[in-house]
């Protein structure tokens, strides 16, 4: 037996995420077998005067279809909860970590977080032959499916499966369309994607963004990373040296407008307006009022006539208003600072943070060099601060080593702020397995595998949670009682052999039940940590289905000794096996007394019955109330 998910997919065409969008616009187009009129949709083009283009660009790449296609299929894995961090550390959480596909993660999120999100940042592969990206996803389909779905002969379906694997252009345009499809959908009205890409991809994705966003909702930014000094990593070239990468954004409404953000009070010289503290360094007038010594941190003394009072200076000192030269020793000068009483938009250039600034916080964070290139704080701070409110929702769905998380964190502490953040991560591993079954660190996870680490999604957690404990450290007198430093996990996994033979193997029109279905969804059974059961497995994804938040309030309602899960009071889902008779007189009772108001109940089909089943259907069609009853499978 096929699930629900794999019925819908088997018939989902390249243009099918492309009309169910379009029907959310302009549903007046639509016939009642959900067909699109273009005769209907010329003539109002004709009414209204406008004029239909023949002539235009697009961009076309192997695999184009395949993607349009893979935009508009359901999700095929389940969502595991990770009990032991969702009871523990992250209970009281508003922030998500989800481990697995991002693919997978963002088709869950279509329904429960669509138009919610305001800010997304991805750093995704740069698609350089250096940086690890491999095409991820397996063509699920046979040859003769590929060919009828897509109207393909031998030599183009040969084609398109040569992509898989390779570092080309059409294999990296395969990989993001699907990705910034669904993302797009997830962005709130005034929304805003930041891409983070280098000259490798960035014309293309370009092109990916003005096909999904549209041309007139894009700009581009660009990021200096060696804005604090020379980055180690970059090689100099015959012609010129790269210091730069570049940030496109993609906006549903490019009518919106960005906060103006504060400079930084400390910096270089050079990034900051400065003047000098000392009337002149070679006066030395002992009796003028403002004659008097200056320490600083170092302890260095500074003893001179000075333009303000003593107790002017030791304030502008706390302010760390004083800058004190590269090195810390040289003679004092006042900043001038760009905070309240100068506010300034972000600029097309954007000089924060560095390479090399990203490697050395991280690695004071996690002890170790095991991760490459992790964005600096800076950068996404000041990106954050311009782009999103105090309660917006961010996501980043390749989080990579979590700085995102972590900018939004510091940023929060800042400011008061209650921004969450949802980081979605592959759980790459760190080593192989050899045909002797010893483990071998992989060529770049070496470090991160001798320092405990076997995938990366691994160390994205773990830098968020020290990260939160610096933050916490430094702004302990400071510091909101409510400020959120932890977050709920998820892992999103394809159900195993086990579960899917028994799904294989259940009938649902006949009495006959395959035992143990829903444990076959537990983390133990599909073979991840996390100590979640095959109903919570079950339940959260459900949830997610169904709109709801994944701090939905859930309570355990017994059904004559059968626990059932009643969601925000409007939704009882009924998912365990071992349901009777008495359990459906015991559901009609407390429906028809009107203890129990519920709009819908929903099944797994799986865990009932034939007989079971058709009686709690006819019981609910005799209720005066209209409760509609759900079966998935």
């Amino acid at each position: 037996m096929e699930t629900d998910n794999q019925r819908f997919n088997a018939t989902v065409q390249p243009n099918s995420a492309f009309l169910v969008e379009l029907k959310e616009k302009l549903p007046e187009f639509f016939t009642r077998e959900n067909s699109f009129d273009l005769e209907k949709f010329q003539a109002a083009l004709k009414e209204k005067n406008v004029s239909e283009l023949s002539e235009g660009y697009q961009l076309n790449f192997i695999g184009k279809d395949y993607a349009r296609r893979q935009a508009g299929e359901m999700p095929t894995t389940v969502i595991v909860p990770d009990e032991n961090q969702n009871n523990g550390a992250g209970k009281n959480s508003q922030n998500l970590f989800f481990t697995g596909d991002n693919l997978e993660v963002l088709r869950h999120l279509q329904n429960n977080y669509q138009n919610k999100i305001d800010v997304i940042y991805i750093d995704p592969p740069y698609n350089t032959g250096s940086d690890g990206f491999v095409y991820p996803d397996s063509f699920e389909y046979s040859d003769d499916k590929l060919k009828e779905m897509f109207g393909m002969n031998d030599d183009q379906v040969a084609r398109l499966k040569s992509i898989q694997g390779r570092s080309s252009h059409s294999s990296w345009l395969t990989f993001m369309y699907p990705r910034l499809f669904l993302a797009k959908r997830l962005l709130s009205q005034n929304g805003v994607i930041f891409i983070s890409i280098d000259e490798n991809e960035v014309y293309d994705l370009s092109q990916l963004l003005s096909m999904t966003f549209g041309e007139s909702n894009l700009d581009t930014l660009i990021w200096n990373k060696e804005s604090d000094g020379k980055s180690g990593s970059l090689k100099a070239v015959n012609r010129f040296r790269k210091i730069h990468e570049y940030i496109l954004l993609a906006y549903k409404n490019k009518d919106i407008n960005f906060n103006k953000v504060h400079e930084p009070l400390k910096g270089r010289e050079t990034e900051f307006a400065t003047a000098n503290l000392a009337v002149n360094s070679n006066i030395e007038n002992k009796n003028h009022p403002n004659y008097f010594t200056i320490t600083n941190p170092l302890g260095d003394q500074f003893t001179r006539q000075w333009k303000w009072s003593k107790e002017k200076i030791t304030s502008l000192k706390k302010e760390n208003l004083i800058y004190w030269g590269s090195d810390g020793h040289k003679q004092p000068r006042l900043i001038i600072p760009f905070d309240n009483r100068r506010t300034v938009y972000l600029q097309s250039i954007l000089n924060y943070g560095s390479t090399t600034l990203g490697r050395l916080e991280f690695e004071k964070l996690i002890d170790k060099d095991v991760f490459s290139y992790p964005k600096p704080t800076a950068l996404i701070k000041k990106i954050l601060a311009a782009s999103s409110k105090k309660y917006s929702t961010v996501l980043d769905f390749f989080a990579g080593s979590s700085t995102t998380a972590d900018a939004v964190m510091q940023l929060n502490a800042e400011d008061g702020g209650h921004r969450k953040f949802i980081m979605v991560q592959l759980p790459e591993k760190t080593y192989h397995t050899n045909s002797d079954g010893s483990e071998v660190p992989t060529k770049g996870g070496k470090a991160a595998y001798e320092a405990g680490f076997r995938s990366i999604d691994e160390i994205s957690r773990e830098r968020i949670r020290r990260a939160a404990a610096k933050i916490k450290a430094d702004n302990e007198l400071t510091l909101p009682t409510d400020f959120d430093g932890s977050f709920k996990h998820y892992r999103v996994v394809k159900p195993n052999r086990i579960a899917l033979e028994r799904i294989e193997e259940f009938k649902p029109d006949t009495d006959e039940l395959v035992l143990d279905t829903v444990t076959a969804f537990s983390s133990d059974a599909l073979g991840v940590a996390g100590n979640a059961s095959g109903e919570q497995t079950v339940l959260a994804t459900w949830l997610a289905k169904d709109g709801y938040a994944f701090d939905a309030d859930i309570q355990k309602i017994d059904l004559a000794g059968y626990q059932g899960n009643l969601v925000e009071n409007n939704r009882l889902y009924l998912i365990r096996e071992n349901w009777s008779s008495k359990c459906t007189e015991k559901l009609l009772n407390l429906l028809g007394t009107h203890e129990l108001n519920v709009q819908a109940v929903v099944i797994f089909g799986y865990s009932f019955n034939l007989n079971d089943l058709r009686e709690l259907e006819n019981g609910l069609k005799q209720l005066d109330g209209n409760v509609s009853l759900i079966k998935r499978y």
